[in-house]
């Protein structure tokens, strides 16, 4: 019996084009985005926890530890939920993977 759908991987191989992956969705591409949403999120806790520091009347001891909290968690934070979002896309890999063997 024949499947009702094109094989879209054999399509793409063989059509290459980025439009067909994409539209077909072939590949995703979220998990390219989220290495690039992570060094965002560190930049925003950098400049969150330097921010903090110097916001007000210099740095004083509890804005120095603030800030350094912004920095060290925001950082810590971003890795988890980042690691998080990879887990999933690597659980749908390795299902799509499974589904196919025969």
């Amino acid at each position: 019996m024949a499947a009702p759908y094109p094989d879209t991987q054999a399509v793409a191989r063989h059509n290459g084009s980025m439009a067909h992956t994409l539209f077909f969705f072939d590949s995703m591409i979220t998990p390219k985005i989220i290495t690039f949403v992570y060094w965002l999120l560190l930049v925003v806790a950098v400049v969150g926890g330097l921010g903090s520091m110097f916001a007000f009347r210099g740095v004083t001891f509890v804005s120095f530890i603030t800030g350094l909290g912004i920095i060290v968690g925001g950082a810590l934070g971003a890795r988890i939920w980042c690691e998080l979002l990879m887990v999933l896309f690597k659980i749908n890999e390795h299902t799509q993977q499974m589904a196919e063997k025969p």
